[in-house]
């Protein structure tokens, strides 16, 4: 299962995997906004989704950071911000959780409801 993530992560660098010990300097010190996605390997809907992520992360590069964390590897987490289904989206601002999509969804109706959220000084 780490081999499959760390593929992941040297084939898209738009796109990381990160674990609890990660999660404060990646997530919540992180200068750009983050979108997480918790994810389970056993979950089909995220096997399906992980697709679209992969273009949303490609897609907001440079924008937003795009990230997933292992929901059962990463309880702490999962209980902090009540992950109670996977997938669910979490996008923080500054390490403030301000939106939350569960389930999944099609990357034109995810940045649909992250336009309104950007910050036009985060734009290059």
């Amino acid at each position: 299962m780490f081999k499959t993530l760390e593929n992941m992560n040297t084939q898209n660098r738009a796109l990381l995997a990160i674990a609890t010990e990660d999660f404060e300097a990646e997530v919540l010190e992180s200068n750009l906004p983050v979108l997480v996605e918790f994810w389970a390997p056993w979950s089909r809907p995220c096997q399906v989704f992980d697709s679209v992520l992969r273009e949303l992360a490609v897609a907001c590069a440079g924008k937003v950071k795009v990230v997933k964390v292992n929901a059962d590897d990463s309880l702490d987490l999962s209980l902090w911000y009540d992950i109670q289904s996977v997938p669910t989206l979490l996008y923080f601002v500054r390490g403030n959780p301000g939106l939350r999509i569960v389930g999944t969804a099609t990357k034109e109706a995810i940045l649909a409801k992250l336009e309104p959220l950007l910050d036009p000084s985060q734009e290059k």
